[in-house]
C-alpha cells in the first residue's frame, strides 16, 4: 500500500462524512471496511493471547507478557513468576499458535478465492473435495512411506535455523499437494463448461470426497496399529502436532501465496461481473482461474498435511465478512484471513478446555459448527435466492 493511500484511509477513518455525496458514500463505504479490519485483528490478537494462557495448565496473562517482554526490556518487565514458563510456551503453546494463525488464514483467503473464482458462495477447500485428498496423500505418505525409502531415510533429520526436520515430513507435504492437485483438476475441468450449475460443482465435489475417502479406508485397512492409530488421529484433525519445524515448513509457502493472491484482488473484482466482462477489461480469466486454484490448492494442502482435515472454515471465513463488508476482494481477502484465524483459535481453544487435561480434535468441533453454519446458509432465504 502506498504512503498516499495509507494517508487517505487514515482522512476517511478521521474526517466526517457527507453521506448524500457519491463520494461520500464510497468513503462511508471503506471506512466501514476499514474499521472492521481493525477490529477483527483486535479480536484476533485476544484469542490468540487466550490461546498461550489457557490449556491443560493455565497461565496467567501478566506472566505471558513478561516472558515475551522481561527478554527485551529486563529493567522494565521482572520475570514471570515461575521459571518452567519460558519453556512451556516458546516450546509448547507459541508453535501451536503460530499453527493456527498460518491454518486459519490459508484456509479462509483459499475458500474466499476459491469462492470468487468459480463463482460460487458453496465452495471450499473442503466442500470442493481438496482436503479429502490432501488427506488421502498424506495418509499415503504414513502408510508407504517406511516401506518405499526406508525407515533409516524417512528418520533422517535436517537441522536448519535450531529446527529438526525430518524427511516423513517433506514427503507428507509433497503426497498431500499432488493428491490434492488431483482433486483441484477435476474442478478445473468442470467449471470450464458452461452448462456447469452451481448445485452440480458442489455435487461433483462431493463426489469427489467420496472417492478419495474410499482410500483414505483402504490405507487403514492395510495399515499396521501404529500406523493407523496415527492416520485415524490425524484425519480428525488437530493442532497437537505442532512444531517449530512444521512451522517453518507451512510459513514461506503461505507468505509467498498470500502475496501472488493479494495481486490478483483487482482482477478477481472484475471476475465477480462475469467471465465476459473480465475478458472485456483485459482479464485472462482461464490462467486466473487455473492459476489461483493451484496455489490455493498448495496454500491449503501444507497446513493440513500437518494438521489434518480442518472443515469448514473456508467456508464460513468469508461468509461471515461478505455479510458485513461486501465482496471487494482487496478487503474481503484480509478479512476472511483475519476470521479464519478467529474461528479457528476458538474452537482449539475450546478443544483444549472442554475435557481438561485432556484434548479434543479440533476437526470434531469445526465438523459441528460448520454443518450448522451450512444447513443456516442454504435455508436462509437471503443467501439461499443466491446459491
Amino acid at each position: 500500500m502506498t504512503d498516499e493511500r495509507r494517508l487517505e484511509l487514515v482522512r476517511i477513518i478521521k474526517n466526517d462524512i457527507d453521506t448524500d455525496t457519491f463520494e461520500g458514500r464510497y468513503d462511508a463505504s471503506i471506512r466501514k471496511k476499514v474499521l472492521f479490519l481493525l477490529a477483527m485483528a483486535v479480536v484476533a490478537f485476544v484469542t490468540i493471547v487466550f490461546s498461550i494462557c489457557f490449556g491443560s495448565v493455565d497461565i496467567p496473562i501478566e506472566d505471558v507478557f513478561r516472558v515475551f517482554l522481561h527478554p527485551i526490556l529486563p529493567g522494565l518487565v521482572p520475570e514471570p513468576s515461575q521459571p518452567y514458563y519460558y519453556d512451556f510456551i516458546y516450546t509448547g503453546r507459541l508453535p501451536r499458535v503460530v499453527l493456527v494463525i498460518l491454518t486459519g488464514v490459508s484456509l479462509g483467503v483459499a475458500g474466499m478465492m476459491m469462492q470468487a473464482l468459480l463463482r460460487n458462495p458453496l465452495v471450499s477447500p473442503f466442500t470442493l473435495g481438496v482436503s479429502t485428498a490432501a488427506s488421502f496423500g498424506a495418509a499415503l505418505a504414513i502408510l508407504f512411506g517406511d516401506a518405499v525409502f526406508g525407515t533409516a531415510a524417512m528418520g533422517t533429520t535436517i537441522r536448519v535455523i535450531g529446527t529438526n526436520f525430518t524427511a516423513s515430513d517433506f514427503l507428507r507435504v509433497i503426497m498431500a499437494f499432488a493428491v490434492a492437485l488431483l482433486s483441484i483438476a477435476l474442478v478445473i475441468v468442470m467449471s470450464r463448461k458452461s452448462t456447469t450449475s452451481r448445485s452440480l460443482l458442489i455435487l461433483s465435489g462431493v463426489v469427489i470426497s467420496y472417492l478419495f475417502q474410499a482410500g483414505i479406508m483402504s490405507t487403514k485397512y492395510f495399515s499396521t496399529d501404529d500406523q493407523l492409530r496415527e492416520i485415524t488421529l490425524w484425519i480428525m484433525g488437530s493442532m497437537s502436532n505442532a512444531s517449530w519445524g512444521a512451522n517453518l515448513i507451512i510459513a514461506p509457502v503461505v507468505i509467498l501465496c498470500l502475496i501472488y493472491l493479494f495481486r490478483q484482488s483487482m482482477d478477481l473484482n472484475a471476475l465477480s461481473a462475469g467471465d465476459e466482462v473480465a475478458n472485456s477489461l483485459g482479464v485472462d480469466v482461464d490462467r486466473l482461474r487455473k492459476r489461483g486454484l493451484i496455489v490455493c490448492t498448495l496454500m491449503s494442502a501444507v497446513c493440513l498435511a500437518f494438521t489434518g482435515v480442518i472443515g469448514f472454515i473456508g467456508l464460513m471465513a468469508p461468509h461471515l465478512c461478505r455479510m458485513i463488508i461486501g465482496n471487494d476482494a482487496r478487503y474481503l481477502m484480509p478479512a476472511s484471513a483475519l476470521m479464519g484465524v478467529v474461528v479457528l483459535s476458538v474452537s482449539d481453544l475450546f478443544c483444549k478446555l472442554i475435557i481438561r487435561p485432556g484434548e479434543l480434535p479440533t476437526g470434531i468441533v469445526l465438523y459441528v459448527i460448520g454443518g450448522l453454519f451450512f444447513i443456516w446458509l442454504v435455508s436462509n432465504r437471503k443467501w439461499g435466492s443466491r446459491l
